[in-house]
């Protein structure tokens, strides 16, 4: 027996080490990089790209609803291409991929240059230029919205490898008990690359181009390939994890050992069919489902409702969505919370995360006011969807590490990605449907000193006619001519802020319900001792 296996679990005095917590800021770094990379598109779309390639609400909708559906189905194979692969590779893998992917972005407006008129070695404003003269503004608009789906197709496929690659370095690196605080610590790198990308991308892009921003950001992934080869190994393996703090991390499975009837854990795979006969599958996934939309949501479309409620372009709405992703930081005490019920209150792990996650679920409800009361401030709905975020990510940290309590190592990142594939199922209809539900209210619901839209500018109801007449008013599409009416001094109520209104509550009581559904599949602690 190794001098390793030989130690207790019990702890002496002496320090048992933190380097697992440097492997925690490994992956804290990744997912920061991992959101950075995601938001470069929400940040530059309206003000960057929609005009040079004539999109609307419902082109992006569906550029983020198909990164979505992407990004859902590849967490499916993500997970089990890291069980199958090993962590080490698989993340190298992942980041090396999306960051690639990033990188294309920038690109496509060169591409669409080059399909449409031939012109390819044009660079990045050689492109801009073609495109403007270019009068059939329909085809322009599906070539770039089909380039940038392509983009985004590769974005999804290597970043779904993160979160199933960094739950398992968890359960690699931390027992049980700490696993949700760590898991709190890396899923709050979402929170700071959501608060580093509106004070960085919109300043990058108005200096360098929007072309550029995406070439900046992308390459973050490649330096941060450096640091995982040169400091991840197997804890058991790691010349820098000491003897004790190897018997910390394995505390679990050193009592489990001694107890009567234990079964060691093999090595072999687990199919998809497996792991759907349990209901906590099912719970986790239908969790996934019911969230994970709501902050895809607030991530890819809060610069937007910035822009089409308050009239904010990108570099104005820099401050209050710092702000925004500042309060969610608050969601590091989601992993200190379980915690506490675990050690103070005498529950057990998956009991603990559930009251925590009860807590949390209450917050998004406040979202129900942040439109009424937007009218008082745009401050109101940016501290509601932060604190919104703040319980969001608390849950997320949560739901994650219910999956290492209940599975066994080998099948946690295959139950990851089976999560991760509902919860984007959950985020493209969330994201289609808004696309669609604002280009409605807007068209529709809005009115302008009182009369509706569509009657006191008929133009509006055919697509032929609403080309031309945008074309003389010289504005690019219905928002724009909205914001000249406002400027000419006429009264525009903008149906958009219907269209917020009624996605902001679907938000504030998924999580309600997600949680109701998963207590009733899942009453109580019920691991899985047969997969």
């Amino acid at each position: 027996m190794s001098q390793k296996d030989s130690v207790t679990t019990s702890q002496s005095s002496k320090s048992i080490g933190k380097y697992r917590w440097s492997i925690c800021g490994l992956l804290f770094f990744a997912t920061t990089i991992n959101y950075l990379d995601r938001q470069v598109l929400s940040l530059t779309w309206k003000d960057s790209i929609a005009p040079e390639f004539h999109w609307t609400n419902s082109d992006y909708g569906d550029i983020t609803a198909l990164f979505s559906i992407f990004y859902a189905v590849s967490l499916l194979f993500a997970g089990r291409f890291v069980d199958w692969l090993d962590t080490k590779k698989g993340f190298l893998w992942a980041i090396g991929v999306w960051s690639v992917g990033a990188c294309l972005h920038a690109f496509c407006g060169i591409a669409t240059s080059g399909i449409i008129t031939g012109d390819w070695f044009v660079g990045f404003h050689g492109s801009k230029e073609i495109i403007s003269t270019v009068q059939d503004t329909a085809l322009v608009i599906n070539v770039s919205v089909t380039l940038f789906i392509f983009a985004r197709f590769v974005l999804a496929v290597g970043e779904a490898g993160n979160f199933p690659a960094a739950i398992k370095t968890t359960a690699e690196y931390f027992p049980k008990k700490d696993r949700a605080f760590a898991t709190s610590i890396f899923n709050a790198g979402a929170t700071v690359g959501a608060l580093a990308a509106p004070v960085t991308i919109p300043f990058i892009a108005k200096a360098f181009g929007w072309e550029m921003a995406f070439i900046i950001i992308g390459a973050l992934g490649f330096i941060w390939m450096g640091f995982w080869i040169f400091m991840y190994d197997k804890p058991e393996k790691h010349k820098n994890v000491s003897a004790e703090e190897l018997a910390y991390i394995q505390q679990d499975d050193i009592a489990e050992s001694k107890l009567e009837g234990f079964v060691p854990e093999t090595s072999s795979k687990v199919s998809f069919k497996e792991c759907f006969k349990y209901k906590q599958t099912w719970a986790f996934a239908f969790g996934k489902f019911m969230t994970d939309g709501v902050w895809w949501f607030f991530l890819f479309w809060t610069p937007a409702y910035l822009s089409s409620v308050y009239g904010m372009d990108s570099a104005q709405a820099a401050w209050p969505l710092f702000v925004l992703y500042a309060i969610t930081l608050l969601s590091i005490i989601g992993g200190w919370l379980p915690t506490y019920f675990v050690e103070k209150k005498g529950m057990n792990p998956y009991e603990g995360r559930m009251r925590a996650m009860l807590i949390f679920a209450f917050f998004p409800l406040l979202a129900l006011a942040a439109q009424p009361l937007g009218y008082i401030s745009y401050w109101v709905p940016v501290i509601i969807i932060g604190i919104a975020g703040a319980a969001h990510q608390s849950w997320s940290a949560n739901i994650f590490t219910t999956v290492g309590d209940m599975f066994p190592k080998k099948a946690i990142a295959t139950i990851t990605g089976i999560g991760g594939l509902a919860g984007g199922i959950g985020s493209t209809i969330i994201n289609k449907g808004s696309g669609v539900l604002f280009d409605f209210t807007q068209r529709n619901w809005s009115t302008i000193n009182g009369q509706p839209l569509l009657e006191k500018y008929p133009q509006f109801q055919n697509a032929v006619t609403e080309k031309a007449f945008l074309a003389e008013k010289g504005a690019g599409n219905l928002e724009e001519f909205l914001k000249l009416l406002t400027t000419e001094g006429q009264n525009v109520v903008n149906g958009i802020n219907t269209g917020y209104m009624i996605i902001f509550s679907i938000c504030a009581v998924c999580y309600l319900a997600g949680w109701l559904v998963m207590k009733s599949l899942v009453p109580k602690y019920s691991p899985i001792k047969d997969l």
